[in-house]
């Protein structure tokens, strides 16, 4: 059975769709069967596995008001064992939408229940936001990975995000459990970048990935391209540290 795991920080730029897209590419790579899921209406993931969602028929908005089911709704990616559930900028209006629709919380946890046989790591990108959205993908998670810029605001807002995460887990979901927290746009030679990893594990005892993302070039250039950075430069520094933390995450499975 496919594990899930919500990629969520309500903060944006903090690298959430970045760890979502090359973290399930590097797994892909490694054999791994991989589902990438956005579920945030700006469709990065989705352009950043190099497809235009405009081109696709049906997307993630038709399974989560329940018109269609995921497995039509999923396409497959130019790259190895990794395919899309891709986004729609009318999941923006979803969360008005279901406002009023009965267990409104549960709309993607049985879409992505009736095909997680046929995966082993199901990640969803979530929204910066910790609205319906948000809540839905925590529902359907087993997990939440959460990527934390090596910032001076780096831990503003975490104590929103984990109320929601415990809210969820009483009401809804109580088998989500925290995968960890990963520190990304890490610079070693920064006093502050010191400051704040070590503010963070204070924060997430025993949670905190060995593996950091670093600042990288090629990181930032490689969506422009359509291609996770593993695919783009496999021997840049980007590319080292996500299959790092891809081989972490594994062993922490096993």
């Amino acid at each position: 059975m496919g594990k899930i795991i919500a990629v969520a920080n309500q903060k944006g730029g903090v690298g959430k769709t970045t760890t979502a897209v090359n973290l399930a590419a590097v797994l892909g790579s490694m054999g791994c069967k991989v589902l990438l899921t956005d579920a945030d209406p700006q469709g990065n993931s989705t352009s950043g596995v190099g497809i235009d969602r405009r081109n696709c028929p049906l997307n993630i908005y038709q399974v989560v008001i329940g018109e269609e089911k995921a497995s039509a709704a999923i396409c497959k990616t130019e790259f190895k064992n990794l395919s899309l559930l891709p986004a729609s900028i009318d999941m923006a209006a979803a969360e008005i939408e279901l406002a009023s629709v009965e267990h409104r919380e549960e709309r993607l946890k049985g879409p992505l229940a009736e095909v997680r046989e046929e995966y082993d790591y199901i990640f969803i990108d979530c929204p910066p936001s910790l609205g319906l959205i948000t809540t839905n993908s925590l529902n359907a998670a087993d997990t939440i990975l959460i990527p934390i810029q090596c910032e001076y605001y780096a831990l503003e807002g975490l104590s929103q995000l984990m109320n929601t995460v415990r809210r969820v887990k009483r009401q809804y979901n109580n088998m989500l459990e925290l995968e960890g927290v990963l520190l990304t746009m890490y610079d070693g030679r920064l006093n502050l970048t010191q400051q704040v990893v070590e503010e963070v594990k204070k924060y997430f005892p025993r949670k905190v990935f060995r593996t950091v993302i670093p600042r990288a070039v090629r990181l930032s250039e490689a969506p422009g391209f359509g291609q996770p950075v593993m695919y783009y430069d496999k021997y840049s520094k980007g590319a080292k540290a996500y299959e790092e933390l891809a081989k972490e995450l594994l062993k922490g499975k096993a």
